[in-house]
């Protein structure tokens, strides 16, 4: 299991991914906006999204947990 945390704090504006669906590296999970930029959060490895910890609209501040993945 691998935690996927935010890289700065910011609004979620886009989920783009659901629990249980398979992931491939560098694949985006989430788009955070923050002072107007668009900032992808990305899959690490490929694997499992697990869990989503966070909804669109959410705040997430840096080092916040955004999903869980599997690693296959």
């Amino acid at each position: 299991m691998k935690e996927i945390v935010a890289n700065m704090a910011g609004s979620v504006w886009k989920v783009l991914v659901n629990e249980g669906e398979q992931v491939s590296a560098t694949q985006d999970l989430v788009i955070l906006e923050s002072m107007k930029m668009e900032i992808p959060i990305s899959a690490e490895a490929n694997g499992v999204l697990k869990e989503l910890k966070v909804q669109e609209g959410d705040f997430v501040d840096e080092g916040d947990v955004i999903a869980v993945l599997e690693y296959k």
